[in-house]
């Protein structure tokens, strides 16, 4: 489960944590999963001074709605109380697999 992005933030771990919660709300149009559990989030920094930095993907380059999805997230981190800014990068390296999502995305959607 993001392991790697779970273990970056021990320093700010409470903002981290509800930027992670934030980022749970926002749900891919095309798969009825969060991009978090779904494996989007390829990377979440957060300094002390409430700087947030994501770098995310989505599931395919052609995806429809590359030009909304890093927008909202963007949009929806800047919300989070304690956060000062925020910058979204959407990259396309490594691409996009189910083996990024989670045990309990894969259950979702049946994939166990």
């Amino acid at each position: 489960m993001n392991e790697a992005v779970e273990q970056k933030q021990p320093e700010t771990g409470g903002l981290h944590d509800r930027v992670v919660e934030v980022l749970r709300t926002i749900y891919d149009p095309e798969i009825p999963v969060n991009i978090y559990d779904l494996g989007l989030i390829y990377d979440l920094e957060v300094d002390e001074a409430g700087k947030v930095r994501i770098r995310m993907t989505l599931t395919a380059p052609a995806c429809p709605f590359a030009g909304t999805l890093p927008g909202q997230v963007e949009m929806a981190t800047r919300g989070v109380e304690g956060v000062t800014d925020v910058q979204v990068e959407l990259v396309w390296d490594p691409p996009w697999s189910q083996d990024r999502m989670t045990e309990e995305a894969k259950l979702q959607l049946g994939l166990l």
